[in-house]
């Protein structure tokens, strides 16, 4: 019997904060997949300052109890931002909307005590539109006692489908996506060959770059790294940030809160913008070096995506720490993919998997007990 096609619309905003990634996709939520429209929304300064504020101010549940009333003042705000975006994209493209995947702004992460909080209101979304929102899809992973993170292996697994069948890829590969945060999915084939899929949060992205830039100077990143090509890496403070800073496992996830730029304080803007960005492609690249090892792992390639792939001073550190041969590290981009949309589009594909009780995570990938699906389906209309 043939699948139904969906078409979804996927809203992802990530820790660096800056805006709303959207993308429809048209997929039957297994191997089926087009790619129909991609765009992006800036915050405007003032939801941009609130966001980045309340992500400030709550360091852990408590937090989240205490500034209640202002998280649901700057969740509603950013849900009809999200909703001004959908607005625009429905009257440019000429489809009909069957689902709405609605990542949410995280503002608090913390699988120990099974909590991942993301401002969003999949009900309002769902009201405005008429159409089903599917949010929340972190909580049932942390239930199930994963990390609730990353979510988007299932998504690179039918990526790396399609490389296979048009670019003759050859697996194990290993595709990074450098957001705030960096993870890495691995894929590769065991010997009854099956396709096995790792995940893992390997170390930060943008995200001390991102904070050292919005506290030095009117901007909210290093675009294509060139502050930190200006600057010069203070030797002796990078490697005493190596030796003194070690990720004990990387079976837990990350959180942008585990890093700080405290070590950086005493330098020039562009000289710490050049020492955090090796500092970050060291632990980039020793977190990938360590999980290839663990699972065996000799890969092809190297495929990066995420925002941090257009930081040149970071992708050239990251070549030089690995040291393999520059044909093995590409960019999404050069396979067809646009690599700043690889996280909304994963999660429209994640809303026609949950939606169909499909899994979405896995314990080699988020640690959880099974494999299970996710997501809270909304229809408030």
């Amino acid at each position: 019997m043939k699948k139904k096609i969906f078409t979804s619309i996927g809203l992802m905003s990530g820790t660096s904060m800056d805006g709303v990634d959207l993308s429809v996709i048209k997929s039957d939520g297994n191997d089926q997949f087009s790619s129909i429209y991609n765009t992006y929304k800036e915050f405007d300064d003032r939801l941009y300052d609130q966001l980045i504020g309340l992500r400030d101010k709550i360091s852990n549940s408590t937090d989240l109890d205490s500034y209640c009333e202002e998280i649901k003042d700057v969740e509603k705000k950013f849900t009809l931002f999200n909703g001004q975006l959908i607005n625009e994209v429905i009257k440019e493209i000429n489809e009909n909307i069957d689902l709405i995947g609605f990542h949410g702004q995280t503002v608090f992460h913390n699988p120990k005590i099974q909590i991942s909080k993301q401002l969003g209101d999949g009900k309002l979304l769902s009201s405005l539109f008429k159409k089903i929102v599917i949010n929340n899809f972190r909580q049932n992973d942390l239930d199930h006692g994963g990390q609730g993170a990353p979510l988007t292996p299932i998504f690179h697994n039918l990526i790396s489908k399609i490389l296979q069948k048009n670019y003759k890829l050859r697996l194990p590969i290993n595709i990074i996506n450098i957001g705030g945060i960096t993870n890495i999915t691995q894929i590769k084939v065991d010997l009854n060959n099956s396709i096995n899929l790792f995940a893992y949060d390997v170390g930060p992205g943008n995200c001390l770059i991102d904070d050292w830039v919005r506290n030095n100077v009117n901007l909210k990143f290093d675009k294509d790294g060139s502050y930190a090509n200006l600057g010069k890496v203070d030797d002796l403070i990078l490697n005493q940030a190596i030796d003194n800073f070690e990720i004990k496992s990387y079976e837990t996830s990350l959180d942008v809160k585990d890093f700080d730029t405290s070590f950086v304080k005493g330098l020039s803007f562009e000289d710490g913008c050049a020492t955090l960005t090796k500092f970050s492609a060291y632990l980039i690249s020793d977190g990938l070096k360590k999980i290839n090892k663990k699972n065996n792992i000799n890969p092809n390639q190297y495929i990066f995506c995420g925002g941090g792939r257009k930081n040149k001073f970071l992708m050239q550190s990251i070549e030089n720490y690995l040291g393999n041969k520059k044909e093995m590290i590409n960019n999404i981009d050069d396979y067809n993919f646009d690599g700043n949309f690889i996280e909304s589009q994963a999660f429209a594909y994640l809303a026609i998997r949950s939606y169909l009780k499909l899994p979405i995570s896995f314990p080699s990938t988020t640690r959880c007990e099974k494999v299970i699906s996710g997501g809270v389906i909304q229809k408030n209309f």
